[in-house]
């Protein structure tokens, strides 16, 4: 007979987690991971990576989920493989290879081309990727030998660079280091940079290495966090209000912290703010953040006063943050 499987008792548990996301795995793949060496009651993402791509994945816990949908718009930089010469079903290397082409070029046609790929472009969304149609994502359509029509859409490439002209010794793969605008895809980057030099592309490596303030160089692999205790797991957690670094702070007495706690409007000589994180004071805590206009506090996302009370129990980070 086989042991009984070993429950596992969760807790509350909040803040960020920077995981490394490893290959092959699904983003939400190595969130429930994740969530379970850390005994967490709630979890969720700030958006997917592809299982071909690795890289930073910023994982959220308990109170911190509240907020994760705001990271969604942050700027990226991602290292990707480009293959010339080779195009296949998905842009990458887990699809089938669907042409074979001549690669002619040399470095100064390369160099003018990724010149016109960087600033506003538009971009056809591929059909495999997560967009949805009529509640299905493309690629579902995809897998099915259905193609959808899809309307292209602008992003902005802040830079793209050229940092490995002959991968592995080869004259017909590069590597390239792109920071972006939120949408941008880095297959359909390569596919057309392919395209603009006449003999196709397809992506066979792509890193994510930074997404908004989160680099590549803070985050934890599984395999690391798996050698870990549940103690040095949990002071791999950044705070909740690391995902609202972008927010003007606001500081509240106690009086008018339980009253905007309970979604009251607050009232004070602050300058008009679209984006504000609302802090208790003696001690210190994330409230939730906050709007404002014509000196009113007015509530967006809040915390309940039970996540409140646990942070602070919880997380030292929070007790001592500036």
């Amino acid at each position: 007979m086989n042991a009984p499987r070993t429950r596992v008792q969760r807790r509350p548990v909040h803040g960020v987690l920077l995981l490394d996301k490893p290959l092959g795995l699904s983003s939400n793949d190595a969130l429930q991971k994740a969530k379970w060496l850390l005994r967490a009651e709630k979890a969720g993402h700030t958006g997917t990576l592809d299982p071909l791509a690795t890289g930073v994945l910023p994982l959220c816990f308990g109170a911190a989920t509240k907020f994760s949908q705001m990271h969604l718009d942050a700027n990226k930089t991602y290292e990707a493989v480009i293959q010339f010469g080779v195009k296949t079903s998905t842009g990458d290397a887990e699809g089938d290879v669907i042409e074979k082409r001549p690669v002619t070029h040399g470095p100064a046609e390369l160099e003018s081309v990724v010149k016109r790929f960087t600033g506003p472009i538009r971009q056809v969304p591929p059909m495999h990727s997560a967009l949805k149609k009529d509640g299905k994502a493309l690629y579902e359509y995809a897998r099915a030998g259905i193609e959808i029509e899809r309307a292209a859409r602008q992003v902005e490439i802040f830079a793209l660079k050229v940092i490995d002209p002959s991968v592995n010794g080869s004259l017909t793969a590069i590597k390239i280091r792109v920071s972006c605008s939120k949408g941008t895809y880095i297959r359909t980057l390569g596919e057309d940079l392919g395209e603009a030099l006449g003999c196709g592309a397809h992506l066979t490596d792509l890193r994510r290495v930074v997404t908004g303030p989160f680099e590549v160089s803070h985050c934890v692999t599984l395999a690391a966090l798996e050698a870990m205790t549940e103690t040095e797991r949990a002071a791999c957690l950044l705070p909740v209000e690391s995902l609202l670094a972008d927010h003007t702070p606001v500081m509240l007495d106690a009086e008018n912290t339980t009253r905007f706690l309970s979604g009251l409007r607050r009232r004070g000589a602050w300058p008009d703010q679209p984006r504000v994180a609302v802090y208790g004071a003696l001690p210190r805590a994330l409230l939730g953040t906050a709007h404002v206009v014509a000196g009113e506090l007015i509530p967006g996302r809040l915390l309940s006063p039970p996540e409140v009370e646990q942070i602070l129990k919880s997380s030292p980070q929070a007790l001592c943050a500036a």
